[in-house]
């Protein structure tokens, strides 16, 4: 946009030189209108293609990735019964056309939930790892769970029998996981997990990666204590940086947000640092977190936090995570926020918030779209076909286009939709 106008600015006075017949305050006001007239053509508003129906047997937790040859994977938790539920993943070339769903065998123990979700990550190689949650009550925690992982190397016709992500008989509680692929081509995880070194309430944050068919091995601890029920997120930069994103816990009682990084293939990682100073003073389970994405312009991430002006909120940082910029309110009634960065360098970040239609609360999925310096350019609440919407994912497709996909509700039943944003 930029250069944009400073062309637009240049030829305008070039022009405004040759014009003797206007006195300077018409040319200032025609030079003013053709650059608003630019600044208005070159933002483009979001448009969102109909929500699509993914799978007609209902189901929730979607979850959003690629696979090698750069085709959109959606997965989610079929409902099979009221009891249980099975990994299920649909592929599509567009983001708008899916396959029939297909199933991993071994998921019969898989656990929905919205900030535990079921994902997949496709290696370079082809292989793919199906990764769910599966619940693990015990004395110590009713609310325990284990994550497991299934692998095929075949475009999955065939998946291997569930394997437990760690073999320590010390971990009763894996949970909140998220993965990612290293520069080498690997599978990257991290996970709260309940082997912590400390008295403290919480969760410890784990690390472990694949080592070629193998599965994840080498765990290794990076800190504690975190906040035992949000999701985290893992993200490896264009430099291979690999950075972890969690809710902590910091004085026993404040439940901010926490960013580390390692530059060194995941070796050793730096003391975490907040993310923003908002002091949300909590004692329970938010259940919202947060979400990372960059660009050349450095790091970018949103959150929701219930302190003080509450909502979801949007921050920067240039150097690597060293400093964030003042926290920026992207919606007072936002929650669930996940962002994605464009082919351009512009930024989108989804959420959900409730709105009242016909007197009566339903939830919304809303979009706002930022420049590439992180600036706020437009926001949108979607319509979703009149449907009950949350949790939304978010990923982009080429150049100019990205998907979502959330859990709608439907009567009592939840449904998986997706959403086509160009």
């Amino acid at each position: 946009m930029i250069k944009l106008i400073d062309t637009t600015v240049i030829l305008i006075f070039g022009y405004t030189n040759r014009l003797n017949n206007y006195n300077m305050k018409n040319n200032f006001i025609f030079i003013l209108l053709i650059i608003l007239a630019s600044c208005s053509i070159n933002q483009q508003k979001i448009s969102a293609e109909d929500a699509v129906l993914i799978d007609r047997l209902p189901g929730s937790s979607p979850y959003i990735c690629n696979d090698q040859k750069g085709n959109v994977l959606i997965c989610w938790a079929r409902e099979v019964n009221d009891s249980s539920s099975l990994f299920c993943y649909a592929r599509s070339t567009d983001g708008k056309n899916f396959s029939a769903p297909a199933f991993v065998p071994a998921s019969t123990n898989l656990h929905p939930h919205a900030e535990n979700l079921p994902k997949m990550i496709v290696k370079p190689s082809g292989e793919m790892i199906a990764l769910w949650g599966a619940a693990n009550p015990n004395p110590k925690n009713k609310y325990s769970g284990l994550v497991f992982y299934s692998q095929s190397f075949d475009e999955g016709k065939t998946w291997s029998a569930a394997k437990s992500l760690t073999t320590d008989s010390a971990s009763y509680d894996q949970r909140y996981y998220d993965v990612a692929l290293l520069p080498d081509g690997e599978a990257a995880i991290i996970w709260l997990d309940n082997r912590k070194q400390t008295n403290k309430e919480g969760s410890a944050l784990y690390f472990a990666k694949t080592k070629g068919r193998n599965g994840f091995a080498e765990e290794q601890l990076i800190t504690e204590s975190c906040c035992q029920c949000c999701r985290t997120d893992l993200f490896i930069d264009q430099h291979g940086s690999i950075h972890a994103l969690y809710r902590g816990i910091i004085n026993d009682s404040i439940r901010d947000m926490m960013h580390t990084v390692s530059t060194d293939a995941g070796k050793s990682f730096t003391i975490p640092s907040r993310i923003s100073n908002d002091n949300w003073v909590l004692k329970g389970c938010p259940h919202t977190g947060p979400s990372m994405t960059a660009n050349e312009n450095g790091l970018h991430f949103a959150w929701f936090t219930g302190a003080g002006k509450k909502g979801c909120f949007y921050t920067q940082s240039k150097d690597n995570g060293k400093s964030f910029a003042i926290a920026d309110s992207v919606s007072s009634a936002g929650s669930h926020p996940q962002m994605a960065t464009l082919y351009n360098g512009d930024l989108l970040i989804a959420w959900d918030e409730t709105v009242i239609e016909n007197k009566q609360p339903v939830k919304r999925i809303a979009l706002q779209k930022r420049n590439r310096e992180g600036k706020a350019q437009e926001k949108q609440l979607l319509l979703n076909g009149g449907i009950d919407a949350s949790y939304p994912v978010i990923s982009t497709i080429g150049k100019q286009q990205a998907v979502i996909a959330f859990t709608g509700k439907q009567g009592d039943k939840k449904f998986i939709y997706t959403q086509l944003l160009k």
